[in-house]
Parts: structure tokens; C-alpha cells; sequence
């Protein structure tokens, strides 16, 4: 098991690459061995001729299978695209922690590729028979990878599902479907206003933050949010202390 303290390397082989979106795709990974992975938890990609390497939220896992879910952004993730069945690659993980996951009834907030690690959570609820509803944002249509399951669909442009943000249902969703938790995964706008949403109507929230990290064990600071404790504000490292946080907590 790689703990958040090593920086263990180890070879995993690509077992599938595939395109699930018009800029999504879809990597699955053989890790050789079982691999225990928390939802809310991310592995760490060397990627050939870059210093940094970069870092996925888990999708799913299945027997040390791993899938990750990521967007062309940059020279990292052209190079992952590039990769073919039976290449090899090397991986730091999981790191991080994941969602607590309690046996509450449960809504599920994604957004863009955040829809990643609340799919992998949507899965472990149900492994466990825990109610919950899964609510996704995208910015149209072509943009909902068709490997993810979500119960209610929102598009901007009104191309699928309801029109308009997601952000703006968030009232709705919470007094039409009444959940005991709620959990979050996107765009830094989205998590501060489930969050905010969270305090407003008393309910817990868990937020899996995104920022750019360099090492991903805490060590570089890179990636160093504020977090609120009873008494002070205290410094939080996404990668090692999160990258799940109490939405109520995070300053933002």
C-alpha cells in the first residue's frame, strides 16, 4: 500500500484508452496487483519529458484496474492521450484522501471532468445500498463522457438535460430531494457555492478540492489552501492533507 508519506514508484500498463467525450477520454490502467482506492483519491502520472508529473482523480478501480477520466489541457495529458494498450507508465498511488463516506442520504454534485471521483463515489454508495442522487454540469451536450452514469443532467447551452449552470439548481435539488450530506467535485465556483448552500440549509458538505499540485505529497506547498478551525486559520496542503475537505471549513 503507498502511503501519502512515500514516494513510491511503480509501473502500471495501459489496458485501454478510449475517447468518451468530444475532449474527455477515458484510461484504464493494470496496476499488477489488487489496489485499495478510496474515492476522492487521485494517482500521480510521470509523463515522458516533463519535470511534474500530473495528477487524476481515480474513477473507478475494479480488481487493480484503475481508470482515470481527463481533458486534453496541456503537454501532460497529449502525452497520456498519446499512449497505446501495453505501454508502460509510472504511477505514484493513491495519494490523498478521499470522501468519509457515512450512511446518509446522499447528493452527489459534479461538474466537468469533476464528474470523475463523484462517479467513483456514486459506486461506492450503491456497493453499499446508501440512497443517493447524482447531479452533473456540463457546458453542452458533447461535453457528458458516456462512461459516467448521472441521474440529472445540466448543460448551459440547454443542449441536454435542464439550461442553465448547475450552480443554479442547487436550492432546488436540495429542498426537492432533502439530503443528509452532500458531496462535491469541480470548478472552484461550484464547490464554494455547495458549500455555502451547505451552511444555508444545515447540511454536511465534503468537497474534493482541484488545484495544481507539483509533487503531490505535501512536501513542494504548492498547492496550500486556508482552512478554518475552531479557534484559527491554519494552512492545508490539497495534495496530502485533502484533497477532501468540509466545505464549511475551506476559506474561499
Amino acid at each position: 500500500m503507498i502511503t501519502n508519506n512515500t514516494k513510491k514508484v511503480y509501473k502500471a500498463q495501459v489496458y485501454e484508452i478510449q475517447k468518451v467525450s468530444i475532449s474527455s477520454y477515458l484510461m484504464e490502467i493494470e496496476c499488477g496487483r489488487k489496489v485499495d482506492v478510496k474515492a476522492g483519491q487521485f494517482i500521480s502520472i510521470y509523463c515522458s519529458g516533463l519535470t511534474l508529473r500530473r495528477p487524476f482523480s481515480v474513477f473507478s478501480n475494479n480488481e487493480g484496474r484503475i481508470g482515470i477520466l481527463f481533458k486534453e489541457r496541456g503537454e501532460g495529458t497529449n502525452y497520456i492521450k498519446s499512449l497505446k494498450k501495453g505501454d508502460f507508465i509510472d504511477i505514484i498511488g493513491p495519494l490523498g484522501n478521499g470522501f468519509e463516506i457515512k450512511n446518509k442520504k446522499s447528493l452527489l454534485i459534479g461538474a466537468g471532468i469533476g464528474a470523475a471521483p463523484i462517479s467513483f463515489l456514486k459506486t461506492k454508495l450503491d456497493e453499499k445500498g446508501i440512497e443517493n442522487l447524482f447531479a452533473c454540469g456540463f457546458l453542452n451536450k458533447n461535453e457528458v463522457p458516456s462512461c459516467v452514469n448521472i441521474d440529472k443532467i445540466y448543460t448551459d447551452d440547454g443542449s441536454l438535460g435542464e439550461a442553465g449552470s448547475i450552480i443554479n439548481y442547487l436550492g432546488l435539488l436540495i429542498n426537492t430531494y432533502n439530503p443528509e450530506i452532500i458531496y462535491c467535485c469541480g470548478p472552484n465556483i461550484v464547490l464554494k457555492s455547495t458549500a455555502e448552500m451547505g451552511i444555508k440549509y444545515d447540511i454536511e458538505t465534503q468537497v474534493a478540492m482541484e488545484k495544481v499540485m507539483a509533487c503531490g505529497i505535501g512536501v513542494c506547498r504548492g498547492c496550500v489552501i486556508d482552512i478554518k478551525t475552531e479557534t484559527e486559520t491554519v494552512n492545508k496542503s490539497v495534495c496530502k492533507d485533502g484533497p477532501v475537505f468540509k466545505g464549511s471549513e475551506v476559506v474561499w
